[in-house]
């Protein structure tokens, strides 16, 4: 018997679904996570034994290395690929849309664009390193490292925020969801730590990951207050890298763990319940239609 063709909505034409499709659910983070820290693990393991060889063919370890870009991109290569898989080609284009979510309370836009370099300041100001000279002369040699800063790091949103934060809290509320990404997400930073030539190679993992917590908590009810936008998470991530920034590690992520703390009590009804968490994978909306039509179109074919 010849498979059934895919079945597209008339109320929406976003998701292609092969009969037998399923959409993403809380049990898929485990198959996400397998892919992100195999991808990124692997290539960081191979830049650890075979440094000399692929700087030799490839150029320095840094954001013009593809080597190292393809480490940094693991989680968002997984991400499309199991949007690609459970939605088809029109569910990519629904997930590219959640790029276009910009809106959220004026106070969480002043935290993003003020808040962090007063942030990363402070801390500068505590370590000491507030009057060291800017690294970059002139001063707009900067610009390509901002440039390439905004299509590497944050590139990782789309599946740190895009995929598996809206799946953790189908199941977490908020802070517990936050918290349990920023542990998986810091201990996939971890081989970057054995690696010469990373930023992490520098800096104690201990304090690390304790930052990455707090960022990771306040990163969630920034996320949620912008619809889940990949947008806002992509900036949130550029800002926290930004290269114009004094080095001001740890204090900084001491702060941001004193900041974090404010944020939950500040937003504690929020929280503590999956009340107006961001759980969509496509762009808001998308989803419910997708799964209306996979259910519709299981019943059709076992009525056949």
């Amino acid at each position: 018997m010849s498979a059934a063709p895919p079945v597209v909505s008339r109320r929406s034409p976003v998701v292609e679904r092969q009969p037998s499709g399923r959409g993403l659910t809380f049990t898929s983070l485990g198959v996400f996570f397998a892919f992100a820290f195999g991808l990124g693990w692997g290539t960081m393991a191979a830049m650890a034994v075979f440094i000399d060889q692929i700087e030799a063919v490839f150029g320095e370890l840094g954001y013009t290395n593809p080597v190292f870009i393809l480490a940094v991109w693991s989680p968002a290569i997984a991400a499309f690929l199991l949007v690609w898989r459970h939605y088809g080609a029109a569910g990519v284009r629904s997930f590219l849309r959640r790029l276009t979510l910009w809106r959220m309370p004026a106070a969480w836009w002043a935290f993003l664009v003020l808040g962090v370099p007063a942030i990363v300041y402070l801390g500068a100001a505590i370590k000491g390193t507030l009057g060291d000279p800017f690294p970059f002369s002139p001063w707009y040699d900067v610009l390509p490292l901002l440039g390439f800063a905004l299509i590497i790091g944050p590139v990782e949103e789309f599946g740190w925020r895009g995929v598996a934060l809206p799946l953790l809290q189908r199941r977490f509320p908020p802070l517990w969801a936050g918290l349990l990404l920023g542990l998986v997400w810091g201990l996939w930073h971890a081989p970057a730590f054995l690696v010469s030539g990373t930023p992490q190679s520098a800096w104690s993992f201990g304090p690390y990951v304790l930052g990455i917590l707090a960022l990771s908590v306040i990163w969630t009810p920034m996320f949620n207050a912008s619809s889940g936008s990949i947008l806002i998470a992509a900036l949130f991530h550029w800002q926290i890298n930004n290269a114009v920034w004094p080095d001001a590690q740890p204090w900084d992520y001491i702060i941001y763990g004193v900041a974090a703390v404010l944020i939950v009590v500040l937003n504690r009804r929020r929280m503590f319940t999956r009340e107006g968490a961001a759980t969509d994978v496509l762009m808001p909306g998308d989803e419910a239609v997708a799964d209306t039509d996979a259910v519709s179109e299981s019943t059709l074919t076992a009525s056949r």
